[in-house]
């Protein structure tokens, strides 16, 4: 084993400020979120498998049974879950934007608001089709050599 270096990872500096705070994770709201829509397709009468840990690009997996030909299913629903303790923004990462834009109808977007105090789920159909916001942040600033040799004062 060779030590490379190290990294000393911190909070988001603004996770505070009113922009970033309701978007922060939390766990026991995302849990929350996730049993609130599990439960409002099981109720309709789906069957409903939880792929959260596959990094997928959605959470939920939602089959339709077939009720003519048992253990087949008419209609499936590819689910991305965000809950949020109040109201407030939700955020998609690339890999679940690019998989709603993929999957079109398949992919739903399954808000919970209120998560803290019981929750009340809205469920968007190909949420790609809405008004997204790109987030771009800066991973890096750059410099041409030609800058650096005219900035140079030795």
């Amino acid at each position: 084993v060779t030590h490379v270096g190290r990294a000393w990872v911190l909070p988001h500096p603004d996770r505070d400020t009113p922009g970033i705070a309701p978007m922060v994770r939390d766990d026991e709201i995302e849990k929350t979120a996730i049993r609130k829509a599990m439960e409002y397709e099981e109720e309709r009468g789906w069957i409903v498998e939880s792929v959260e840990s596959e990094n997928r690009g959605f959470d939920l997996i939602s089959r339709k049974p077939d009720p003519k030909n048992p253990g087949s299913f008419t209609t499936v629903r590819f689910i991305e879950v965000k809950g949020r303790a109040g109201v407030g923004e939700v955020a998609l990462s690339s890999n679940e934007y690019r998989t709603a834009q993929r999957l079109t109808d398949d992919y739903w977007l399954y808000v919970v608001f209120d998560c803290a105090s019981g929750g009340h789920i809205h469920c968007i159909p190909n949420p790609s089709a809405l008004g997204w916001e790109p987030v771009v942040t800066v991973e890096h600033y750059r410099l041409k050599p030609d800058e650096v040799r005219g900035a140079d004062d030795a």
